[in-house]
């Protein structure tokens, strides 16, 4: 099947796009509004981008409900500042609470029954209950498109870094069986991460000059 997206409406695009872009690491992201009012929204258009700055992305898009910019972009761009919290299995369905398209006003911590937390290099809270968080500060954003279907690139530099001791282990290492992340697929559905198997990377055949 060929498909040239120029052919069919965005969110036949992004059905497509979803499922073949799979899994995708889930940022819950919290951040604040420039009066103080928290707010916390998942996205799965994220990643890490480098190390050094240590860097990452994720996407915000276009509100389906009214065609507008949702808070957490209007949130990072007055404050500048916004924590990335990773999603266990355990808090799946808080986050799912969180995804809700709700009035600015509302608060999604109290909303999905978590605890929120002080920042300790910004002013935004953090999910408690999350094992790991990156707490950043706006480096770019860059506007893809302001139409039904387009959205903001939002790229920050990670200023402080959680992990929590359930999950850390010695030598900065991650325990997955503990973690127990989750992965975004498509529609409704979510994957776990319990079946893993390992390459051994062939060595460089480039040699530095």
């Amino acid at each position: 099947m060929d498909i040239n997206p120029n052919d069919y409406p965005s969110r036949e695009v992004y059905k497509l796009i979803t499922g073949a872009v799979v899994p995708r690491p889930i940022a819950w992201v919290s951040t604040v509004s420039s009066d103080g009012q928290p707010n916390l929204a998942p996205f799965s258009f994220f990643n890490a981008v480098c190390s050094n700055p240590p860097t990452v992305l994720f996407c915000t898009g276009i509100r389906g409900a009214d065609q507008s910019p949702k808070d957490t972009y209007h949130n990072v761009r007055a404050t500048g500042e916004f924590v990335i919290n990773f999603v266990t299995e355990r808090l799946a369905a808080a986050m799912n609470i969180t995804a809700t398209e709700l009035p600015a006003e509302v608060n999604e911590f109290e909303k999905a029954g978590l605890t929120s937390g002080p920042g300790k290099q910004v002013r935004v809270p953090h999910v408690v209950e999350s094992p790991i968080h990156f707490e950043c500060k706006l480096r770019e954003i860059v506007t893809i498109s302001e139409e039904p279907g387009g959205g903001y690139i939002i790229i920050g530099t990670i200023v402080h870094m959680y992990f929590g001791d359930s999950i850390y282990r010695e030598g900065n290492y991650i325990d997955f069986a503990a973690y127990q992340p989750i992965g975004r697929l498509t529609g409704s559905g979510y994957t776990r991460v319990n079946d893993l198997f390992e390459l051994v990377r062939p060595p460089a055949q480039i040699k530095p000059d």
